[in-house]
């Protein structure tokens, strides 16, 4: 028989630790597929938490594929496959939740651009450039240029030739948006910056053109690289303003898990 709860500890995000203490039993194996788990009314007794803090909890299980719902019945455990790619972003700072998420950029792109640089057709060339120009074209017409920068590196990433990796970039492209809004928001607001994202593009493109792997993979490390050196730089003015609230969907809009 499993083993009565002990109390949540008091502070933000009961309903995480209740869905990590439940998580952890799945797991262990102290709940197996088919086991029901405790009614709300137990689960709210023995955490010590409200009905809502319960159900958010279980909300999160089902969503990382670990329960599911029963009509009438009650909550199941579910047999455990693949676990889904979650994300705990909640308490950590605008600035650094952007920074994270183009070090990840960083991880990725790099092996993008490489792979492009190996694999490219005259059609992704040509593709590339016109992103580039679309990018160019988007910024002197006034605007953020960030549906258009995204959708530079997805140039690449097509030309890489790598389903799975393209499907990565997709899957996180919510996030990988929200991070570019912020550093180009940031840039916008330097003419040296926006001069050294031009000449970043460029040089990326140009290894690519080139069918140089190793010139591509450096020169996206160094795109990558670059971004979080312009946000380290970035006057406090710009996150108490624009970067806070740009941001905002890397910290706050987070689910507790995909």
């Amino acid at each position: 028989m499993l083993a009565p709860f002990k109390p949540a500890l008091p502070g933000a995000y009961l309903s995480d630790q209740v869905a990590d203490v439940l998580a952890a039993q799945i797991r262990a194996g102290r709940l197996i597929a088919g086991d029901k788990l405790p009614t709300e009314a137990t689960l709210v007794d023995q955490f010590s938490v409200s009905r809502t803090v319960v159900r958010e909890a279980l909300s999160r299980l089902k969503s990382l594929g670990l329960v599911e719902s029963k009509q009438g019945s009650g909550v199941f455990v579910k047999e455990i496959g693949f676990s889904p790619l979650n994300f705990a972003a909640k308490s950590v700072a605008s600035r650094q939740a952007v920074i994270q998420m183009v070090e990840v950029r960083r991880a990725l792109e790099a092996e993008v651009a490489a792979l492009a640089a190996q694999r490219r057709t005259k059609a992704d060339i040509k593709h590339i450039h016109k992103s580039i120009a679309n990018l160019d074209k988007a910024v002197l017409a006034g605007g953020d240029g960030v549906d258009e920068d995204v959708q530079y590196h997805l140039a690449i990433a097509e030309a890489a030739r790598n389903p799975f990796l393209m499907g990565t970039l997709q899957y996180l492209g919510q996030f990988l948006e929200g991070a570019t809004r912020v550093t180009r928001a940031n840039e916008a607001r330097r003419a040296d910056f926006e001069r050294q994202v031009r000449e970043e593009h460029a040089l990326i493109g140009q290894a690519i053109e080139a069918g140089d792997p190793e010139a591509a993979r450096k020169a996206a490390t160094s795109h990558m690289d670059n971004a979080i050196a312009r946000i380290e730089k970035a006057d406090p003015a710009f996150w108490q303003q624009t970067g806070d609230e740009l941001a905002s969907t890397l910290v706050h809009g987070l689910p507790a898990s995909f």
